[in-house]
């Protein structure tokens, strides 16, 4: 979302749904409890603007993926599927083990 929204100034769920490869109902249902917790907002269009709460946990999850990516791109693992499993991994990793990744990737960037 925050990329879509950066891109356009706005999200529209239909885009969502592509994008993640859900049904436009799954992102209703999303959006409904993005909206009632205030990361979100709709206009009367459906058109989707994260709030300022929202877009910081979106830059943080973003940042995240891009260092779960590097990660795995250190270790041999070609960018797709880099993107993919970063993806996966993104929202289910500790924040400990995600702290220890990210000082790996670290220590490797001096080492170069």
């Amino acid at each position: 979302m925050l990329m879509m929204q950066e891109k356009h100034g706005f999200i529209r769920s239909v885009d969502v749904a592509q994008q993640l490869g859900v049904t436009k109902p799954s992102v209703s249902y999303a959006t409904k409890n993005l909206r009632n917790d205030g990361y979100i907002i709709m206009d009367k269009y459906g058109r989707i603007t994260l709030t300022e709460s929202g877009h910081a946990i979106a830059q943080a999850m973003y940042d995240r993926h891009k260092q779960l990516m590097t990660f795995l791109m250190k270790i041999g693992v070609n960018e797709e599927v880099a993107r993919e499993d970063a993806c996966k991994i993104e929202h289910d990793i500790s924040e400990q083990t995600f702290q220890m990744l990210c000082r790996y990737i670290d220590a490797l960037s001096e080492d170069e």
